[in-house]
C-alpha cells in the first residue's frame, strides 16, 4: 500500500515543525550561557556533568562559570576538589576568585591552587563539605580561550581520612565560542 499524497505532507509538515522546536530549544539554551543538546561526546550520560557560563561563553572574553555536581554524586564527605582540563584549552584562570558553594552559601577555603603546566587546579577545603551535597564550584574572573572548542573538564575528589586517590565524579562538557 502506498502513501496518500496528504499523509506525505503531514509527515513532511510534522518533521519540519518538530525540527524547528528542537533547533529552537538548542538555540535558547545556548543563548542562557547552558550547555546545549550533547548527542556524541565519548561521555556517558550518568558521567556528564551540568554547568553553566554567566557571560554566554564568548571566546575571547570574560566568563563565570558555575561547575555543579548533583548530590547524588556526592557519596562521601569531600575535603579537596580538583578540576583537570586538557592542554588545548589556552584560557585563564584566577585563583583567588573561586568559590565552593552549598545550597547558594560560599564555604570557607584553606587554598585554592592553579597548575598551568600540569592543567588542573586544586580545591582545599577548610571544612569537608558534606556528604550528599549539591555543590556548585564557581569559577569567576575566567578569560576564555581565544579560539572557541569543546573542552572536558573532569572533577576528582578527595576525601578526609581517605586513601590519598582521587575519585572520579564526572566530567563538564564546556562549550566556549
Amino acid at each position: 500500500m502506498f502513501p496518500t499524497r496528504i499523509s506525505t505532507r503531514r509527515f513532511f509538515a510534522a518533521a519540519a515543525a518538530a525540527s524547528c522546536v528542537l533547533v529552537g530549544i538548542t538555540e535558547v539554551s545556548t543563548a542562557s550561557g547552558m550547555p546545549g543538546l550533547t548527542i556524541f561526546s565519548g561521555v556517558r550520560s550518568e558521567n556528564q556533568l551540568p554547568w553553566r557560563q554567566d557571560f554566554g561563553g564568548n571566546a575571547g572574553g570574560w566568563d563565570r562559570y558555575r561547575l555543579r555536581i548533583p548530590s547524588k554524586k556526592m557519596d562521601l564527605a569531600v575535603s579537596q576538589f580538583v578540576i583537570d582540563y586538557p592542554d588545548y584549552f589556552d584560557g585563564k584562570f584566577d585563583p583567588d576568585k573561586i568559590e565552593v558553594r552549598v545550597k547558594g552559601k560560599a564555604l570557607p577555603l584553606d587554598e585554592v591552587t592553579w597548575d598551568q603546566e600540569n592543567h588542573f587546579i586544586s580545591i582545599y577545603m577548610a571544612e569537608p563539605v558534606p556528604a550528599g551535597s549539591r555543590v556548585e564550584l564557581v569559577l569567576s574572573n575566567v578569560k576564555n580561550p581565544m579560539f572557541g572548542g569543546t573542552f572536558y573538564f573532569n572533577c576528582e575528589v578527595l576525601s578526609p581520612g581517605d586513601v590519598p586517590l582521587r575519585r572520579y565524579k564526572g566530567t563538564w562538557i564546556v562549550d566556549v565560542g
